[in-house]
């Protein structure tokens, strides 16, 4: 039995996506260079990523791939799922994420330890807050209590 491809992908989640649709629908799929543009992503856009069936099944897989991108299968979209942001949390996220930045903490990256370079901007930068947040205090706390 032949395979023949329903559709190609440059994207292996569409293509995942895809493949689970059509099984949902009963029409038995498989993914072709699915193992090879995932261990190398740039194979993704030059090979594609091939949607597989018999031939018995073209003409409605074809259809029902058309009828999905063109919308027919969506739910309306009505109501959001998430809660609006209180003003506090707002205000909590924003001042936690300033004293982490003022901290140094957002000096590294993702890489690992020996592939990561050193962050010496970050520590800079971090150094030169601190003075600067220290120098405020000191002359804040001068104006205050020994005034000229």
């Amino acid at each position: 039995m032949s395979l023949i491809e329903f559709a190609r992908f440059t994207d292996v989640y569409e293509a995942d996506l895809a493949a689970a649709f059509l099984e949902s629908h009963g029409i038995p799929v498989s993914l072709t260079e699915r193992h090879q543009t995932t261990i190398d992503p740039l194979m993704q856009r030059a090979l594609g990523i091939r949607l597989m069936g018999t031939e018995s099944n073209v003409l409605e897989a074809r259809s029902l791939l058309a009828r999905a991108r063109a919308g027919e299968f969506a739910e309306p979209d009505d109501e959001d799922d998430l809660t609006p942001m209180d003003g506090g949390t707002r205000a909590a996220g924003t001042i936690m994420a300033l004293a982490a930045f003022a901290t140094g903490g957002f000096w590294g990256s993702s890489l690992p330890r020996r592939f990561r370079p050193v962050p010496w901007q970050g520590m800079v930068l971090a150094m030169g807050l601190l003075a600067a947040m220290t120098a405020v205090v000191v002359l804040t706390y001068e104006v205050l209590f020994n005034p000229p």
